[in-house]
């Protein structure tokens, strides 16, 4: 049965392994969707928003293409009123899908950077966390992060905690630019990255069953975290070991 005794690395999931699900989907999404129109009037114009509008734009053009059902083009040459219309109407459409999109999770992390620094976020972690850290990291382990959310965002939530700055314990992030988390070459590309030959070395602890067999797939030792307001876990003829606490890894 897997541990963290047995091994030299951790990889940690962040929404639903040491965040609440509750802080994502309540604090941090509608921090976007509802103050979008306030963020691109208060930043119009400057290189980082039209860096991150470019990145939108590259993904419509290719979501137009693929034919999906609610993409729309963001016009390059228009006037401001359209092409911010056009802004919100695309987020919002990706994120009421749940997209993994690499320039959505870019424009929230920009957004999410402005929330955490003027103080109106606080990451929130679960208080067996910075334990478990503490004490990973006292037994010379590193720690990682994995998650579908960009590493800038990742970053600002273990910064700007109720506990403090959690960083300090993080030796490295990962997100999907390195792969998807539900496909095992991800875990073999993260190995390769931080230098590990042995990927029975390293454990992955998420709450999500498909990335779990993702990650065993690729050799690594996976545990799963049942926190309060998960989605039920669907174990059936599953030998994974499953936590409520990480004073049980």
């Amino acid at each position: 049965m897997a541990s963290s005794t047995n091994c030299d690395t951790v990889i940690l999931d962040i929404e639903g392994t040491i965040t609440p699900i509750t802080f994502v989907k309540d604090i941090l999404f509608p921090y976007v969707t509802n103050g979008l129109d306030a963020f691109l009037d208060r930043s119009w114009g400057t290189t980082e928003l039209n860096d991150h509008i470019q990145l939108l734009r590259e993904q419509a053009e290719k979501d137009v293409t693929a034919g999906l059902s609610g993409a729309i083009l963001i016009p390059l040459e228009s006037s401001k009123e359209d092409i911010k219309s056009a802004v919100k109407q695309n987020i919002e459409w990706q994120m009421a899908a749940d997209r993994k999109i690499g320039a959505l999770k870019s424009f929230q992390g920009l957004m999410w950077r402005s929330g955490y620094e003027s103080g109106e976020l606080i990451g929130v972690v679960f208080d067996d966390v910075v334990p478990a850290l503490k004490k990973w990291q006292s037994e010379g382990k590193k720690i990682y992060i994995y998650s579908s959310g960009s590493v800038p965002a990742q970053k600002l939530l273990v910064g700007y905690t109720e506990q403090g700055d959690l960083r300090k314990y993080f030796s490295g992030y990962f997100d999907t630019s390195v792969g998807l988390k539900v496909e095992a070459q991800s875990y073999l590309n993260i190995a390769q990255e931080i230098g590990i030959k042995d990927t029975n070395t390293i454990l992955f602890v998420t709450d999500n069953i498909n990335e779990i067999r993702a990650a065993d797939q690729a050799g690594i030792k996976v545990i799963i975290a049942d926190r309060p307001g998960n989605a039920p876990l669907d174990l059936a003829n599953s030998t994974y070991k499953v936590v409520t606490s990480f004073d049980s890894l």
